[in-house]
């Protein structure tokens, strides 16, 4: 088992300042910022950024999972040419205390180049499990995944929910997202539904 503690990234984030002398900055959300805004924000506008694609392969251990059997979550994974949709925030820096806390389990502040829905680009940041990260689980088969998100349940309630919340925020968005919505086909499979 990897060690959780080990990917506590909230020291790690607080070192970054690049955005701290900012009175606001855009936050890039693709998982579950997309559908649980738990964060006081300025604005929110549909966003998207390059070369990423959004994956199952982080571990959650502290929200959709426990240590001894963790959920799975979405990180970004590189991939030429991609583009992944979200939704961008503006917010102040004061935000990043809570915002470090909630992505401890592995995530960093990354800045990032967005686009939004009417062409425009701005610099933001966002947050990235990286391979490298301990709670990193990495690829899977897509049935694999689906009934390891199925069994999960964390502080933060069953794993089922935070798929089934990102399918439905991602519908909204009008996004297609193949990845997410295979693991979605297979979950209701394996539950029978």
């Amino acid at each position: 088992m990897r060690d959780t503690v080990a990917a506590n990234t909230i020291t790690a984030n607080r070192r970054m300042s690049r955005f701290d002398d900012h009175d606001e900055v855009w936050l890039f959300g693709y998982g579950s910022l997309i559908f649980k805004a738990d964060f006081p924000y300025i604005t929110r506008r549909p966003a998207s950024i390059r070369g990423w694609v959004r994956r199952f392969w982080q571990g959650s251990h502290d929200h959709r999972g426990t240590p001894e059997a963790p959920g799975r979550v979405v990180t970004l994974i590189r991939e030429k040419g991609a583009v992944c949709e979200g939704m961008a925030y503006r917010i102040t820096p004061a935000v990043f205390e809570h915002l470090d806390y909630r992505e401890k389990n592995g995530y960093l502040r990354f800045a990032t180049d967005m686009t939004f829905a009417d062409g425009s680009h701005t610099e933001g940041l966002v947050y990235i499990a990286t391979t490298e990260n301990d709670a990193f689980l990495g690829p899977a088969p897509e049935a694999e995944i689906a009934r390891q998100i199925a069994l999960a349940t964390g502080p933060s309630g069953p794993n089922r929910d935070y798929l089934l919340n990102l399918s439905h925020a991602l519908r909204e968005l009008d996004e297609d997202d193949p990845h997410v919505f295979a693991l979605e086909r297979q979950l209701l499979a394996f539950e029978g539904k």
